[in-house]
């Protein structure tokens, strides 16, 4: 018997037994679709958070140590100086930029409504450092923030509060923050993170709400590239410990925190989340193959006589073994390409939905490797799941196979 009989005989019975060939290729359809699905949501989401924050991997945020330091003693303030001194290029050549930042809370009124808001007072560059972006309005000027001008950006919970959620209602009024009254010259968009912010010129936050004359309470540094973070952190640590007298590196009175770690952390964590749930949906597949594996041991036992009969006439075992496992392998074979099919389908209609509904979580993806190691895994379970019931069956006499009743 050639390979092409062995193919009809194989489709022959597969079509003779219609709805059971379909029940057991539901494990096979099951798990490939669900492997492409989820590898296509975990690529999605990968995208997305590096589209979000890819942005900030040259960042460096420096922070002061509340409290006492590990060494002991007070930790001394962050200070406009230590900012102008990260800005000498000739100490600090792979710093870009330096932002200071003062922070804290305070109520925000208008409408008879109050929000608690979380004070940012920084430069006219801030949410260019930060990436992000407003609804409606603009960032304060450069000359805004000279003159200490009393305007302010709220975050979209503040406007949800205060203004039921009408960002061209918030636009241009006045609202009362602490004791001070501050223009609203903009509405920012929500990044998931902080929403409960007000920005302001540093002057203002300083004059107005938060005190100090010429503390800060964070500094947000721009390495000049993703490749310079490394040697930006080495020269933060050698100004700032300089300044504030530090000898040794565990008594430092202040945090330098790369977000490029992180956000490297966070795309391995991302990495091993997908890699598990690809695990977890593989283990429909290897339920599909034990389905596959029993039912070619029913077709084994149904056809025990047809078996006696053609290894009667001169059929060899490995002609026998060869049509079985080409029949187990074309069974879980047809699973793939449908389950392929399926996934395919839903990770397309996720390309369209996703982004309107959930536009920061990242569009799903057609893997093609995916795809491709899918449809292997499930001819491999067709070939490991028939590879018994077709040994089972060409080891079977002649003899014995034609008295089976």
């Amino acid at each position: 018997m050639n390979l092409r009989e062995a193919f009809a005989i194989a489709m022959s019975s597969l079509r003779v037994n219609g709805l059971r060939s379909a029940l057991t290729t539901l494990g096979i359809i099951i798990g490939v679709a669900a492997v492409i699905v989820l590898v296509g949501l975990g690529d999605g989401i990968k995208a997305g958070f590096n589209t979000q924050f890819g942005a900030l991997g040259n960042q460096i945020n420096v922070s002061q140590i509340t409290g006492t330091v590990p060494g002991g003693g007070e930790a001394k303030d962050l200070k406009d100086s230590d900012v102008t001194a990260l800005r000498n290029t000739s100490v600090a050549p792979d710093i870009a930029s330096v932002t200071p930042v003062v922070s804290g809370s305070e109520m925000v009124t208008a409408n008879q409504q109050q929000f608690r808001a979380a004070i940012q007072g920084s430069t006219a560059d801030y949410l260019t450092v930060v990436d992000r972006d407003v609804v409606i309005g603009a960032m304060f000027t450069a000359e805004q923030a000279r003159s200490n001008a009393r305007v302010v950006l709220l975050g979209p919970n503040a406007v949800a509060t205060l203004f039921g959620g009408d960002a061209g209602a918030a636009l241009g009024t006045t609202v009362r923050i602490g004791r001070s009254n501050f223009q609203v010259i903009g509405v920012l968009k929500s990044n998931g993170q902080s929403d409960d912010a007000a920005v302001m010129p540093l002057g203002a936050a300083r004059a107005y709400l938060v005190g100090g004359n010429d503390t800060i309470n964070s500094m947000i540094v721009k390495a000049t590239s993703t490749d310079t973070v490394q040697p930006a952190l080495a020269e933060i640590y050698q100004v700032m410990d300089d300044r504030h007298n530090i000898r040794d590196p565990a008594s430092r009175d202040y945090n330098a925190t790369a977000l490029q770690s992180l956000l490297e952390q966070a795309d391995q964590f991302l990495t091993y989340l997908t890699l598990f749930t690809v695990a977890v949906a593989a283990i429909s597949l290897i339920v599909g193959g034990i389905g596959v594996a029993n039912i070619m041991l029913v077709s084994v036992t149904e056809r025990t006589r047809e078996i006696g009969i053609r290894k009667a006439i001169g059929a060899r075992r490995s002609a026998i073994m060869k049509q079985f496992l080409i029949e187990s392998t074309m069974l879980s074979g047809i699973g793939g390409v449908i389950g392929i099919v399926i996934g395919i389908v839903i990770v397309v209609i996720g390309m369209i939905v996703i982004p309107k509904v959930a536009p920061t979580f990242g569009a799903p993806d057609v893997s093609l490797p995916a795809v491709a190691v899918a449809f292997v895994v499930s001819l491999l379970i067709g070939l490991i799941a028939g590879g018994y019931p077709a040994n089972r069956a060409a080891r079977l006499r002649p003899i014995e196979a034609l008295r089976y009743q």
